[in-house]
């Protein structure tokens, strides 16, 4: 599955110094992001992107507690991108947290997180309600991101991933997701987050840089109305 192009744009990557632009358009939108639909309390697991932790998706998860959801962070450190090993974890910690919750968890992730709550979501389709990423690569592993260089510097067989990402794409995906891109991303291409294989994903454009979604007002408001509970997330073809 090609993309057009293997690395951000560089005129992208340079945007992702707006980033604190869009947290102080966030202070201006705040009064209509307070009249959002709200929750009842059901179960809201926040993942990280690479290199980023709980802290990065503060902001976001505050938000959503204000909503009325029961909101928890990963609680895993920093994500290091070991997918395998993280996987691993959260298909333990979102079986645990359905159970107890007795009901299924809806997944928020930024970026990587963004492919690992699909991924266990492709696992646990009965412990997952719904998933929201936010500029999630989920074609080519880290091939089409900015941080395709530190993965080259530790070996990393793209090819193998690539291949692995296809194999599992064999047992398809049954929970519905909200895919937030935008053409502005300067880590991730864009591209690379489109889904064009999985017939319950709604791809949703925003113009927000890559850093700045878990601020971005735009973001914030895409997110808490997949969660509400009377949302349908309804696919939508590939925009290319």
């Amino acid at each position: 599955m090609a993309v057009t192009k293997t690395f951000p744009d560089p005129f992208s990557t340079l945007r992702e110094f707006a980033a604190p632009v869009e947290f102080a358009e966030l202070l201006l939108r705040l009064p209509r992001l307070a009249t959002a639909p709200r929750g009842s309390g059901e179960p809201v697991l926040v993942l990280p992107g690479f290199g980023g932790g709980d802290g990065s998706t503060a902001l976001l998860r505050r938000y959503l507690n204000y909503l009325d959801y029961d909101v928890r962070g990963w609680g895993l450190g920093t994500n290091r991108g070991n997918v395998e090993r993280l996987l691993e974890q959260l298909l333990r910690q979102v079986s645990e947290a359905a159970s107890d919750a007795g009901q299924p968890v809806r997944l928020v992730g930024w970026s990587l997180g963004g492919y690992l709550a699909r991924e266990v979501a492709r696992d646990l389709p009965d412990c997952v309600d719904r998933v929201v990423t936010m500029g999630s690569p989920v074609v080519g592993g880290p091939r089409y991101t900015l941080t395709a260089p530190i993965y080259r510097l530790r070996g990393t067989d793209f090819d193998a991933i690539e291949t692995a990402i296809r194999a599992r794409e064999t047992v398809p995906l049954k929970v519905p997701v909200r895919a937030i891109y935008s053409r502005r991303d300067g880590i991730v291409s864009w591209e690379a987050c489109i889904d064009r294989v999985s017939d319950c994903v709604e791809h949703i454009e925003v113009d927000a840089s890559h850093l700045g979604m878990g601020v971005n007002p735009r973001v914030l408001d895409l997110v808490a109305d997949a969660l509400a509970p009377g949302t349908v997330i309804a696919h939508r073809a590939a925009p290319f």
